[in-house]
């Protein structure tokens, strides 16, 4: 997890301007940072906020190669197949930082080959001075964030890895410039013209969700052949886990005691001990009073033997916390900000107490495998089928997003395998009916591909589905009651009118005016509020449902 920022065709007074706004996102790198112009094209300004995460001031960024001198590469990402890119084409890799892979494919292959031939997740931004071309490009579940500012008119552009980087750009931008999140699974490419301007000559989708990796896969087809179905979802996942355990800094795991973030955990835990890795994994829940995510979560761990932290927190973190939850998150999303409160008090707690710095979660197997409550109630398996493929393509403004920028806020390196591009592919071309919930039991077929492994206790594997924000809460008293109390002590003004989508209820309007403060008129962050489907509710919170049977 690092930051990257650039801006193209800003001259003057103004891009001394916007090069403060590069500050806007130091947490996201706090190692290192630099920022440079070309000299040959001066209205070219690229910068980078490092977290060393592999190699060290060999891979720091802007990167530029020997081999390929007029070349500059800004990405924040992990590309775990890099070794194995080497090998196949021969690169002479001049560092040990994974990235570097990114300029020799794109020399060698072309921008669309190189995106294509990724398995990691990343954004990034690649300039060629030769060619005059500029290549933008995001991973395809959008798991690193990418903001992209565009004055056509103007034939100026910026990118950064969050919006609040670019606010200067979009304040100052002209009456038809635009700021938003650059979309998963895309690349664009730029002309650089005569005057240092740009002008952009096409954007390219190179994926959807479920499609197959056109990389070599790390699991080879051939073997996968040769498992029955719960054997190869179980291989797969735990494979998953196994490449994204690339670091030289500690490693942990966020454990809800939930069966996702539960399965990660047990399986890197397995791994760490395979591959000898020289500490204890930490792991780290977080909860109010009785929660039942800190009770599930503390038999998890002494069931796999981890060194355990235990976060409590209450009413006053969330009236200190709330407002900053709102301006890292850069949304309005009644549901990812109750659900961010934890987890950002969380990852506050392992910045300030561990050395712990990459942290693996259990993000996306709601999507992917029809965790939700609510798909108990689809009408059909091709109407589940669908809301999978839906919730996934928009999980990068929603869980994706509150999962990274949480993380984020506290310096940590975010490794979400649930959204494997391998793994995705292969569950999601499962017969959809063998996908849905079953017998009331959601995710079954993600359970009961670990019913005999001995993973975990058979109350975790099986354990009822609880929504983050509601199992962080006391039993007696749930998270969006305190908030509501706590915004009752605020003013706000209820008859305030906002473009967009409208906030109904006293708690939604009052996310809606903060984020106001930092993102003025950016209501296309957060297209529509995140509901579950099929159920008549008006609050999103999974205790609404009629289903909800946690405990």
């Amino acid at each position: 997890m690092c930051g990257i920022w650039a801006t193209f065709g800003v001259d003057g007074v103004l891009s001394f301007t916007y090069v403060k706004c590069f500050s806007k996102i130091r947490h996201r790198g706090p190692d290192a940072w630099r920022i440079e112009q070309d000299a040959r094209e001066p209205l070219i300004i690229l910068g980078f906020q490092r977290l060393s995460i592999v190699d060290g001031l060999h891979g720091m960024q802007p990167m530029r190669l020997h081999c390929y001198p007029r070349t500059t590469l800004i990405c924040n990402g992990e590309i775990y197949n890099c070794k194995r890119l080497q090998e196949q084409h021969d690169f002479p890799y001049e560092t040990k930082c994974d990235v570097e892979a990114i300029i020799h494919m794109c020399h060698r292959f072309g921008i669309e080959e190189t995106v294509k031939n990724l398995d990691g997740v990343f954004a990034f931004c690649l300039v060629d001075g030769e060619k005059r071309k500029v290549y933008v490009a995001r991973d395809p579940y959008g798991v690193r964030p990418l903001f992209i500012f565009q004055d056509t008119e103007a034939q100026v552009m910026g990118l950064c890895s969050e919006g609040k980087g670019l606010m200067g750009m979009k304040q100052n931008g002209g009456e038809n410039s635009t700021l938003g999140q650059f979309p998963p699974g895309h690349f664009q490419v730029y002309s650089i013209l005569e005057n240092g301007k740009v002008k952009l000559d096409y954007t390219k989708q190179y994926f959807t969700p479920g499609k197959p990796p056109q990389f070599v896969p790390f699991v080879p087809e051939d073997k996968l052949a040769k498992m029955d179905l719960n054997e190869k979802i179980a291989h797969l996942l735990e494979a998953a886990c196994r490449k994204r355990l690339m670091s030289d800094r500690r490693i942990g795991c966020l454990l809800s005691g939930g069966l996702d973030s539960s399965l990660i955990t047990a399986l890197v835990v397995k791994l760490a001990k395979e591959c000898n890795l020289p500490y204890k994994i930490q792991t780290f829940a977080i909860g109010m009073g009785d929660s039942p995510d800190l009770i599930a979560a503390r038999a998890v761990a002494d069931y796999l033997g981890t060194e355990h932290h235990e976060v409590k927190f209450d009413e006053n973190d969330v009236r200190e916390s709330l407002d900053n939850v709102i301006y890292h998150l850069e949304s309005f999303d009644i549901t990812t900000i109750r659900a961010s409160l934890g987890m950002y008090l969380l990852s506050k707690y392992i910045k300030e107490n561990t050395d712990t710095t990459v942290v693996f979660s259990g993000e996306g197997a709601d999507e992917v495998a029809q965790g939700y409550i609510y798909f108990r109630d689809a009408p059909s398996e091709t109407a589940a089928h669908k809301e999978s493929i839906r919730l996934l393509s928009d999980i990068y403004m929603y869980d994706g997003l509150r999962a990274d920028r949480t993380t984020s806020a506290f310096s940590l390196e975010l490794r979400v395998p649930f959204l494997d591009i391998q793994f995705t592919h292969h569950y999601l071309s499962i017969d959809p009916k063998l996908r849905q919930p079953q017998n009331g039991v959601e995710k079954h077929l993600l359970r009961n591909s670990f019913a005999k492994s001995g993973l975990l206790p058979d109350s975790i594997l099986w354990r009822h589905k609880e929504a983050f924000s509601d199992g962080v809460a006391s039993l007696k008293k749930s998270l969006f009651t305190t908030i509501g109390e706590v915004i009752a002590e605020r003013s706000i003004d209820e008859d305030a009118q906002y473009p967009g989508v409208q906030p109904k209820t006293t708690e939604a309007k009052y996310y809606r005016s903060i984020f106001e403060k930092s993102f003025p008129r950016q209501h296309n962050f957060i297209p529509y509020y995140w509901m579950p489907k099929w159920v008549q509710v008006s609050d999103p919170s999974a205790r609404f449902i009629t289903h909800y049977a946690a405990k």
